[in-house]
Protein backbone atom coordinates (compact mmCIF):
# COMPACT_ATOMS: atom_id res chain seq x y z
CA UNK A 1 0.00 0.00 0.00
CA UNK A 2 1.54 2.96 -1.11
CA UNK A 3 0.69 6.35 1.00
CA UNK A 4 0.68 9.81 -1.65
CA UNK A 5 0.45 13.20 0.79
CA UNK A 6 -1.75 15.76 -0.91
CA UNK A 7 -1.12 19.09 0.83
CA UNK A 8 -4.20 21.12 0.32
CA UNK A 9 -5.77 24.68 2.13
CA UNK A 10 -3.35 26.36 3.83
CA UNK A 11 -1.94 23.59 5.82
CA UNK A 12 -4.11 20.34 5.64
CA UNK A 13 -2.45 17.00 4.30
CA UNK A 14 -5.03 14.42 2.46
CA UNK A 15 -3.72 10.88 1.90
CA UNK A 16 -4.37 8.67 -0.80
CA UNK A 17 -3.74 4.83 -0.22
CA UNK A 18 -2.90 3.49 -3.16
CA UNK A 19 -3.11 -0.15 -3.98
CA UNK A 20 -0.77 -0.84 -6.96
CA UNK A 21 -1.70 -4.80 -7.61
CA UNK A 22 -5.62 -3.87 -7.71
CA UNK A 23 -5.09 -0.07 -8.99
CA UNK A 24 -7.63 1.30 -6.37
CA UNK A 25 -7.56 3.77 -4.01
CA UNK A 26 -8.89 5.11 -0.92
CA UNK A 27 -8.67 8.83 1.24
CA UNK A 28 -8.10 10.00 4.20
CA UNK A 29 -9.95 12.92 5.40
CA UNK A 30 -10.51 14.75 1.70
CA UNK A 31 -10.89 18.75 2.59
CA UNK A 32 -11.48 19.06 -0.78
CA UNK A 33 -11.96 16.78 -4.07
CA UNK A 34 -9.79 18.25 -6.52
CA UNK A 35 -6.49 17.52 -5.93
CA UNK A 36 -7.60 13.98 -5.10
CA UNK A 37 -9.46 13.50 -8.19
CA UNK A 38 -6.26 14.74 -10.20
CA UNK A 39 -4.23 12.24 -8.21
CA UNK A 40 -6.64 9.38 -9.18
CA UNK A 41 -6.42 10.66 -12.82
CA UNK A 42 -2.74 10.93 -12.94
CA UNK A 43 -3.10 7.05 -11.47
CA UNK A 44 -5.56 5.79 -13.38
CA UNK A 45 -7.42 4.59 -10.28
CA UNK A 46 -10.87 3.71 -8.78
CA UNK A 47 -11.84 5.77 -5.67
CA UNK A 48 -13.37 2.45 -3.44
CA UNK A 49 -13.17 4.35 0.11
CA UNK A 50 -13.17 7.41 2.27
CA UNK A 51 -11.69 7.20 5.67
CA UNK A 52 -12.98 9.47 7.97
CA UNK A 53 -11.41 10.90 11.33
CA UNK A 54 -13.90 13.59 12.16
CA UNK A 55 -16.63 16.02 11.31
CA UNK A 56 -14.82 18.90 10.64
CA UNK A 57 -15.04 20.51 6.96
CA UNK A 58 -11.66 20.59 6.69
CA UNK A 59 -11.54 16.70 6.83
CA UNK A 60 -14.63 16.28 5.29
CA UNK A 61 -15.14 18.98 2.38
CA UNK A 62 -14.03 16.74 -0.41
CA UNK A 63 -17.03 13.93 0.30
CA UNK A 64 -20.04 14.52 -1.41
CA UNK A 65 -18.22 15.53 -4.67
CA UNK A 66 -16.02 12.43 -4.22
CA UNK A 67 -19.22 10.55 -4.42
CA UNK A 68 -20.53 12.02 -7.59
CA UNK A 69 -17.50 10.88 -9.32
CA UNK A 70 -17.27 7.71 -8.36
CA UNK A 71 -19.49 4.35 -8.07
CA UNK A 72 -19.92 2.19 -4.80
CA UNK A 73 -17.59 4.49 -2.70
CA UNK A 74 -18.06 3.17 0.51
CA UNK A 75 -17.81 6.14 3.37
CA UNK A 76 -16.33 5.18 6.87
CA UNK A 77 -16.31 7.39 10.03
CA UNK A 78 -16.84 7.20 13.75
CA UNK A 79 -20.09 5.93 15.22
CA UNK A 80 -20.53 8.68 17.37
CA UNK A 81 -20.47 11.10 14.22
CA UNK A 82 -24.07 10.05 12.82
CA UNK A 83 -25.22 12.90 10.92
CA UNK A 84 -22.17 14.80 10.86
CA UNK A 85 -19.77 13.06 8.04
CA UNK A 86 -21.65 13.79 4.45
CA UNK A 87 -22.43 10.56 2.64
CA UNK A 88 -20.89 8.50 5.98
CA UNK A 89 -22.45 4.46 5.55
CA UNK A 90 -20.38 2.65 8.01
CA UNK A 91 -19.96 3.84 11.57
CA UNK A 92 -17.52 2.38 13.53
CA UNK A 93 -16.26 1.88 17.05
CA UNK A 94 -13.31 1.15 19.44
CA UNK A 95 -11.81 -1.94 17.77
CA UNK A 96 -13.17 -2.16 14.52
CA UNK A 97 -11.24 -3.35 11.12
CA UNK A 98 -11.51 -2.26 8.00
CA UNK A 99 -10.00 -3.27 5.04
CA UNK A 100 -7.87 -1.85 1.62
CA UNK A 101 -6.29 -3.92 -0.40
CA UNK A 102 -4.56 -6.33 1.53
CA UNK A 103 -4.08 -4.61 4.41
CA UNK A 104 -6.04 -4.02 7.41
CA UNK A 105 -6.87 -1.25 9.66
CA UNK A 106 -7.68 -1.35 13.42
CA UNK A 107 -9.75 1.69 14.92
CA UNK A 108 -9.17 3.76 17.23
CA UNK A 109 -11.49 5.56 19.27
CA UNK A 110 -9.73 8.85 20.48
CA UNK A 111 -12.10 11.58 21.57
CA UNK A 112 -10.64 14.73 22.59
CA UNK A 113 -10.15 17.09 19.63
CA UNK A 114 -13.80 15.95 18.80
CA UNK A 115 -16.55 13.57 21.24
CA UNK A 116 -15.97 11.28 18.27
CA UNK A 117 -12.99 11.32 16.57
CA UNK A 118 -11.66 8.02 15.61
CA UNK A 119 -7.76 6.89 14.08
CA UNK A 120 -6.97 3.97 11.87
CA UNK A 121 -3.86 1.76 12.40
CA UNK A 122 -2.37 -0.13 9.80
CA UNK A 123 -0.52 -2.97 11.18
CA UNK A 124 2.73 -3.74 8.54
CA UNK A 125 2.06 -7.05 6.61
CA UNK A 126 6.27 -7.31 7.06
CA UNK A 127 8.40 -7.18 9.75
CA UNK A 128 10.63 -5.05 7.55
CA UNK A 129 7.71 -2.34 6.88
CA UNK A 130 6.17 0.33 9.34
CA UNK A 131 2.71 0.54 10.25
CA UNK A 132 0.84 3.40 9.05
CA UNK A 133 -0.99 5.36 11.83
CA UNK A 134 -3.95 8.27 10.80
CA UNK A 135 -4.92 9.93 13.38
CA UNK A 136 -6.41 13.15 12.08
CA UNK A 137 -5.98 15.91 14.48
CA UNK A 138 -5.46 13.99 17.83
CA UNK A 139 -1.47 13.64 17.74
CA UNK A 140 -0.01 16.14 15.30
CA UNK A 141 4.15 16.36 14.87
CA UNK A 142 5.08 17.71 17.97
CA UNK A 143 2.04 18.33 19.39
CA UNK A 144 -1.65 17.31 19.43
CA UNK A 145 -5.46 18.81 18.64
CA UNK A 146 -7.44 21.48 20.15
CA UNK A 147 -9.45 20.21 22.68
CA UNK A 148 -13.34 21.59 20.94
CA UNK A 149 -15.69 18.90 22.38
CA UNK A 150 -13.57 16.57 24.76
CA UNK A 151 -11.70 17.30 27.88
CA UNK A 152 -8.62 16.69 29.39
CA UNK A 153 -8.85 13.32 30.33
CA UNK A 154 -10.40 12.10 27.34
CA UNK A 155 -7.42 13.17 25.09
CA UNK A 156 -4.32 11.96 27.63
CA UNK A 157 -6.44 8.39 27.56
CA UNK A 158 -6.97 8.79 23.23
CA UNK A 159 -2.77 9.96 23.29
CA UNK A 160 -2.35 7.15 25.43
CA UNK A 161 -3.29 4.51 23.17
CA UNK A 162 -1.53 5.92 20.46
CA UNK A 163 1.61 6.06 22.37
CA UNK A 164 1.55 2.10 22.49
CA UNK A 165 1.91 1.41 18.98
CA UNK A 166 5.23 0.23 17.73
CA UNK A 167 8.06 3.16 18.19
CA UNK A 168 8.49 2.80 14.04
CA UNK A 169 5.10 3.54 13.33
CA UNK A 170 4.54 6.27 10.81
CA UNK A 171 2.30 9.13 11.89
CA UNK A 172 0.27 11.15 9.42
CA UNK A 173 -1.03 14.00 10.80
CA UNK A 174 -3.54 16.21 8.82
CA UNK A 175 -1.65 19.45 9.39
CA UNK A 176 1.52 20.86 8.85
CA UNK A 177 2.14 22.26 12.41
CA UNK A 178 5.48 20.52 12.62
CA UNK A 179 7.50 24.38 13.46
CA UNK A 180 4.98 25.84 15.48
CA UNK A 181 3.94 23.28 17.53
CA UNK A 182 8.44 22.57 18.54
CA UNK A 183 8.81 26.18 19.22
CA UNK A 184 6.16 25.91 21.76
CA UNK A 185 7.73 22.34 23.30
CA UNK A 186 10.73 24.28 23.56
CA UNK A 187 10.05 26.75 26.18
CA UNK A 188 8.63 23.92 28.28
CA UNK A 189 11.01 21.05 27.41
CA UNK A 190 13.97 23.01 26.29
CA UNK A 191 17.04 20.93 27.90
CA UNK A 192 15.41 18.05 25.60
CA UNK A 193 18.77 17.25 23.12
CA UNK A 194 16.17 15.26 20.54
CA UNK A 195 13.92 18.29 20.89
CA UNK A 196 16.65 20.60 20.20
CA UNK A 197 17.95 18.53 17.26
CA UNK A 198 14.40 17.75 15.72
CA UNK A 199 13.61 21.52 15.56
CA UNK A 200 16.68 22.67 13.83
CA UNK A 201 15.96 20.49 11.09
CA UNK A 202 11.82 21.37 10.48
CA UNK A 203 12.98 25.00 10.71
CA UNK A 204 15.43 23.97 7.91
CA UNK A 205 12.38 21.78 6.04
CA UNK A 206 10.03 24.09 6.41
CA UNK A 207 12.58 27.23 4.81
CA UNK A 208 12.42 24.97 1.84
CA UNK A 209 8.43 24.26 1.74
CA UNK A 210 9.42 20.51 2.27
CA UNK A 211 6.64 18.40 4.59
CA UNK A 212 7.63 17.63 7.55
CA UNK A 213 4.55 14.63 7.65
CA UNK A 214 4.96 11.59 8.52
CA UNK A 215 6.57 11.68 11.39
CA UNK A 216 7.61 8.27 13.47
CA UNK A 217 5.96 7.35 16.76
CA UNK A 218 9.45 6.67 17.87
CA UNK A 219 10.12 10.65 17.26
CA UNK A 220 7.17 11.63 18.74
CA UNK A 221 7.72 10.17 21.88
CA UNK A 222 11.20 11.80 22.46
CA UNK A 223 10.31 15.09 21.33
CA UNK A 224 6.41 15.55 21.51
CA UNK A 225 5.46 17.23 25.27
CA UNK A 226 2.07 15.84 24.67
CA UNK A 227 3.31 12.25 25.06
CA UNK A 228 5.85 13.27 27.61
CA UNK A 229 3.92 14.75 30.04
CA UNK A 230 5.31 12.17 33.10
CA UNK A 231 8.54 13.86 32.59
CA UNK A 232 9.66 15.48 35.47
CA UNK A 233 10.72 18.83 33.95
CA UNK A 234 7.63 18.98 32.10
CA UNK A 235 5.80 18.34 35.22
CA UNK A 236 7.98 21.45 36.82
CA UNK A 237 7.12 23.73 33.83
CA UNK A 238 3.73 23.52 35.07
CA UNK A 239 3.96 22.89 38.31
CA UNK A 240 1.95 19.73 38.57
CA UNK A 241 2.23 15.72 38.88
CA UNK A 242 -0.89 14.69 38.21
CA UNK A 243 -1.29 12.90 34.55
CA UNK A 244 -4.64 14.94 33.74
CA UNK A 245 -3.86 18.28 35.31
CA UNK A 246 -0.35 18.83 33.36
CA UNK A 247 -1.88 17.44 30.36
CA UNK A 248 -4.15 20.68 30.83
CA UNK A 249 -2.20 22.48 31.49
CA UNK A 250 0.46 21.75 28.74
CA UNK A 251 -2.36 22.14 26.68
CA UNK A 252 -3.58 25.52 28.03
CA UNK A 253 -0.32 26.70 27.56
CA UNK A 254 -0.25 25.94 23.85
CA UNK A 255 -3.86 27.25 23.63
CA UNK A 256 -1.96 30.67 24.17
CA UNK A 257 1.54 30.48 22.83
Amino acid sequence: MQVIRIPALSDNYIFLLHEQKENIAAVVDPAVAQPVLQKLRSLDARLVAIFNTHHHHDHVGGNQQLLQSFDNVVVYGGAEDRGRIPGQQVFLQEGDRVTFGDRTGVVYFVPGHTRAHIAYYFAPNTAAEPGELFCGDTLFAGGCGRLFEGSPTQMLESLTKLQALPDDTRVWCAHEYTLSNLQFALTVDGDNADLRSRFSEVKTLRSRDVATVPSTLGLEKRTNPFLRWNQPNLQVAVNSQDPVQTFARLRGMKDRF
